[in-house]
């Protein structure tokens, strides 16, 4: 298992971090290889210029600026997001990463000839975990829309390998959180952890254990 973790969050003491933390030690459970794009620890630049945007289909140029992302993309067959839910959606460092990272004959492959509209080029990954936090309510966020989810879950995902499993988990009223919201959270995310990574038996139990 090749597993590329992006984060997204500004600070090191938050609760997503320690959402991070769990994700990093079932990943090791399950024997893993892993590699990172923390986007506020590295600094990205989520802001796609506008040379980029003109070079946005001229393939494979438009991977230059962003090479490195790209490799991990292309490297991996499990792709795990860990964020904050701002504003309903993808904080903007994130997103950017999606707009900059996410190319054509990268994440897609364009129209030609013999195909009218846009094919998947993701087929390698055939996992997908969303992991997240959210202000709002359920309720308000499903009202909304929940674009963030819908962006990752269904944008991304149909982009993947046709049975790609998905995990997903979010702690909704997270400013009015307490400490056994948050313990009750992170076991859930333990659990969906464990069925997307196929972790079984004491390699799970010790895991939980632990967070």
């Amino acid at each position: 298992m090749r597993a590329l973790v992006v984060y997204c969050h500004p600070k090191p003491d938050s609760f997503t971090a320690g959402i991070l933390e769990l994700v990093l030690e079932k990943l090791a459970a399950a024997g893993a290889e892993v590699r990172m794009s923390d986007l506020y620890a590295e600094a990205f630049h989520p802001v796609l210029s506008a040379g980029e945007l003109d070079a946005y289909l001229d393939c494979p140029g438009n991977v230059g600026p962003v090479a490195e992302e790209v490799e991990k993309v292309r490297w991996c067959d499990t792709l795990i997001f860990v964020y904050p839910t701002w504003w309903y959606g993808l904080p903007a460092m994130l997103k950017g990463w999606l707009d900059r990272v996410l190319l054509p004959d990268v994440a897609f492959l364009m129209p030609d000839r013999q195909n009218s509209t846009i094919r998947p080029g993701l087929t390698h990954i055939t996992r997908l975990g969303v992991f997240t936090t959210c202000g709002a309510s359920w309720r308000l966020t499903r009202f909304v829309g929940a674009p963030g989810r819908r962006t990752l879950l269904r944008g991304v995902r149909i982009l993947c390998a046709r049975r790609c499993k998905t995990a997903f988990a979010a702690h909704y009223l997270m400013d009015s959180s307490t400490g056994t919201s948050r313990e009750a959270h992170l076991a859930r995310v333990a659990g969906k952890l464990d069925k997307l990574l196929g972790i079984k038996g004491e390699r799970a139990q010790s895991s939980a254990v632990s967070v």
